[in-house]
């Protein structure tokens, strides 16, 4: 769809959707009260900022369960690192690193799972083994057979915008108009989902904070992000510790902390659904007190 009729027939309408629930399969997510909290699980040796802590299988489990612990609703789990620069691995490898975590947590966790992954072949392992959702952040672009496997199993889908790749997402990003550029990108994103059979009610849209944008571009999504509910999907959010917050207050990415839980707040007040941190105890803290403040209730 042109992105001027697209302005035309969703961002001249108002912006009144809200989000009820994310169908994953045997879950069903109330998304109408309180946001929800997606912890990570990086089982890489090279995020940007847990690189390595997870990579040993035992803490990989003992952090998931933890999460849960602490109040998270989903459990997000990354064999392939995305951070600016990084390469593309193949499903063997990936499977390789979390295999053996997913078949045990598929028994333990009493919340969604979710697979970072672009690749059909890691998410029907995956599935068979217990997970719920797919989180990709190409957005079906890289694998032609992913939806049609979301679909197969009724799982969920997370569903990002991005440039390029990782390892060329940040050269030089430009838009002409960052916001309407992204909602396009997602609009499109979504009906190839639906097209592949996936629910409405499975699609969650993610407008890939950090992911092919400088650090301006991110304070004006994050602003803006109430322009998004044109979509009518529910929106996930995901600035845990990333770059701009280091650019804005000038910290490494272990003080990034109060910075992110910040970034947390202002995402869910514009009306993020679904926050993505690595810190969960935190962010529980956080959104609980936002949520007494503003009186919305628990």
């Amino acid at each position: 769809m042109p992105l001027i009729r697209f302005l035309e027939d969703r961002l001249l309408k108002p912006k009144d959707f809200k989000a009820n629930y994310f169908k994953c399969r045997d879950f069903n997510i109330d998304l109408s009260k309180a946001p929800r909290i997606m912890g990570i699980l990086n089982v890489t040796p090279d995020s940007f900022s847990d690189a390595g802590v997870y990579f040993d299988k035992g803490r990989a489990l003992e952090h998931a369960l933890q999460m849960q612990s602490e109040g998270a609703d989903i459990v997000d789990i990354g064999a392939e690192s995305t951070r600016p620069g990084a390469r593309s691995i193949g499903a063997a490898r990936q499977l390789k690193r979390i295999e053996s975590i997913v078949k045990i947590l598929g028994k333990k966790l009493k919340i969604p799972m979710s697979i970072d992954t672009g690749s059909s072949i890691v998410a029907k392992r995956c599935f068979d083994l217990g997970a719920s959702i797919i989180n990709d952040v190409y957005a079906l672009k890289k694998d032609n057979k992913l939806g049609k496997m979301i679909s197969r199993y009724k799982a969920g889908v997370v569903l990002m915008h991005m440039k390029k790749n990782p390892r060329t997402m940040q050269q030089n990003p430009k838009y002409d108009n960052v916001i309407l550029e992204i909602i396009n990108f997602l609009d499109k994103a979504k009906q190839k989902a639906l097209e592949a059979g996936i629910p409405e009610e499975s699609i969650i849209l993610d407008p890939g904070i950090g992911f092919s944008k400088t650090t301006e571009h991110n304070l004006k999504i994050i602003n803006n992000l109430s322009e998004f509910k044109a979509l009518k999907s529910p929106i996930l959010i995901g600035t845990s510790k990333k770059s701009f917050i280091g650019d804005v207050l000038h910290k490494q990415v272990n003080e990034r902390g109060l910075g992110t839980a910040v970034s947390v707040v202002i995402s869910v007040l514009n009306g993020a659904n679904v926050v993505r941190v690595h810190d969960v105890k935190q962010t529980k803290e956080a959104l609980q007190l936002t949520w007494q403040i503003t009186k919305q209730g628990l």
